[in-house]
């Protein structure tokens, strides 16, 4: 099987929930990844591009979102590192490389503090570190709203359509793709950048998202939390864009925490580090694969 060529396959879960799977690459180690959201699917088509030749690729759509089926849940961490593990038994992986994006990034460390047997290095991409979400979430929101506000129409839609209490499947990928856009350091390019991420369109599952939110305030910021990271002994390699509008001093708790983490700043990047900088995300990505 050559980079380019995809195997996609069902995989089902311990409960019997079938999850959306590929597999590409020329060989080597292993890397799962694990995609943003909660909510959303697997956009990593440029990063299995980008390490297909270093790597044996393997994606896959989290539960009720995506390709994989749709379900009521349960929407919990616990149950996501519980399908993260049905993946990584489907392919028979001993251990794997972990990549994972935003709150793949959560998961995937999730996972790695759950069953580090079964891990050989954490790609930790674009997250938001172990504190709890008031060391960030307001600065979030601010530019969020101040980026957006670049084009005041821009801005007036968006708020309008995230005041409507119902939407049509047009409106919600026409409101994702207005907040996506401001995910990207290069404002000329950034509204055809973030259309593309919405090329498929799944829909987003606002039920999962709102859950594993909550559960994100609840749980996150503990000293238990950082007492695990401390102890993680397996190499983690930060990934940040520095231009992400989520402040990345937040990541700083889980670099303080790790004993073994290299970071690696994109300057001209920002929550998407690959799409903005290919060559330098890739180097950093090889130098752990």
């Amino acid at each position: 099987m050559t980079w380019a060529e995809r195997e996609t396959v069902t995989v089902p879960a311990d409960d019997g929930v079938r999850l959306w799977a590929s597999r590409s690459g020329r060989g080597g180690q292993p890397l799962v990844l694990c995609h943003g959201g909660p909510g959303l699917w697997d956009m990593f088509d440029d990063v299995a591009g980008l390490v297909g030749d270093l790597a044996t690729v393997i994606r896959w759509d989290q539960r009720g979102c995506g390709r994989s089926e749709r379900c009521a849940g349960p929407w919990t961490s616990e149950r996501f590192v519980a399908d993260l593990d049905a993946v990584r038994r489907h392919f028979g992986l001993e251990r794997t490389a972990l990549l994972g994006h935003s709150w793949g990034a959560q998961l995937a460390l999730s996972y790695t503090l759950a069953h580090p047997e079964r891990v050989s290095a954490l790609i930790y991409v674009a997250g938001t570190g172990i504190g709890p979400e008031a060391d960030w979430h307001g600065a979030y929101e601010a530019n969020l709203r101040d980026r957006l506000g670049e084009d005041p129409g821009r801005l007036a839609r968006w708020r309008e359509l995230t005041d409507r209490p119902q939407l049509s499947d047009e409106e919600e990928r026409e409101r994702a793709v207005l907040q996506w856009s401001v995910e990207f350091a290069d404002r000329e390019r950034a509204p055809e950048r973030a259309a593309r991420m919405a090329e498929p369109w799944f829909g987003i599952n606002t039920e999962c998202n709102k859950a594993l939110g909550a559960e994100r305030k609840r749980t996150w910021g503990t000293p238990e939390l950082y007492a695990a990271c401390r102890s993680l002994d397996l190499p983690v390699l930060i990934v940040d864009g520095e231009r992400d509008i989520r402040p990345r001093s937040a990541v700083d708790s889980l670099e303080r925490a790790l004993p073994r983490v290299t970071r690696v700043v994109l300057p001209e990047a920002g929550h998407l580090p690959w799409v903005e900088d290919p060559k330098a995300f890739r180097e950093a990505v090889a130098g752990v694969l």
